[in-house]
């Protein structure tokens, strides 16, 4: 890749994690209790101007992130290393900037990422969590993880998900590429994995809230291909809590060279896929 001229300007990509429970979610508010408030305000006292961010995903309040991908444009030379720890010494607890990185003026946080991967980790215990509260899901019903996984392959593969879609959602097109799903348990911790192209509003919750049905046998798992094919939001199940997911990995084209997060961070502590 060219080195770039930083003096002349340059596009600026940030990998950023958080813990969504403090914050109104991504996009920017008026009341500035939003991530986007935080951020753009940090940045800007580091670029010595005002800055717009533009990020990979808009998460919902309450929703976290191991890998979320922003860029920037500046006009003020600063080190990759000032946008880092000069940025993380003006934000509040709850988020930090992990690596920052010059860029090809065509590099796009949003437009440019491939693939998008959210992991939802579900507590599925009689009492709810302390230590954990806001980090995890909670179901206190026995959920039986064949029957979700079965259910789950009715959701694999490019197609209408205007069941799963919020009513606010704004994107033009319900159609979605969703190219895996795994569900696993490890004691008392059930995981939800889902990797895509992109998500709609509200998308992986409410295909997880579906799912937990199946599991707490409420539902067969043909049920879900049945909701598919209706379209028809209120034939699914309740939206799920935010509380326990995440936004664990935006993929790009290797010519961008970002960094990889190979251990996703604070999801380190709950058991991986076996």
């Amino acid at each position: 890749m060219a080195e770039l001229t930083p003096y002349a300007g340059a596009r600026i990509a940030l990998g950023i994690e958080y813990d969504g429970r403090n914050f109104c979610g991504w996009q920017t508010q008026p009341n500035q209790c939003a991530l986007q408030n935080h951020l753009e305000s940090a940045l800007a006292e580091v670029h010595g101007a005002p800055v717009l961010t533009v990020t990979a995903g808009r998460t919902d309040a309450g929703v976290h992130a191991v890998a979320q991908i922003v860029h920037f444009d500046t006009r003020n030379y600063r080190p990759e290393h000032a946008w880092v720890f000069g940025t993380n010494a003006r934000l509040p607890t709850g988020i930090s900037v992990l690596w920052a990185k010059f860029m090809p003026p065509d590099f796009h946080a949003r437009f440019e990422a491939v693939e998008r991967t959210y992991r939802y980790v579900l507590l599925n215990q009689p009492t709810r969590p302390a230590l954990l509260a806001g980090r995890v899901g909670w179901i206190h019903g026995e959920l039986d993880t064949d029957l979700m996984e079965q259910a789950a392959r009715w959701l694999i593969g490019e197609q209408d998900f205007s069941a799963f879609r919020a009513a606010e959602c704004q994107a033009r097109t319900p159609v979605r590429d969703l190219r895996a799903v795994k569900i696993w348990r490890h004691g008392a911790c059930v995981q939800f994995e889902f990797r895509a192209n992109a998500f709609l509003h509200h998308q992986v919750r409410n295909m997880v809230g579906a799912l937990v049905w199946v599991g707490l046998r409420r539902r067969p798992p043909d049920w879900i291909g049945e909701v598919l094919l209706s379209r028809d939001r209120k034939r699914a199940a309740a939206t799920f809590a935010a509380d326990g997911l995440y936004l664990a990995d935006v993929r790009y084209d290797a010519r961008f060279e970002l960094p990889a997060r190979s251990d996703l961070g604070p999801l380190a502590y709950f058991p991986p896929a076996p």
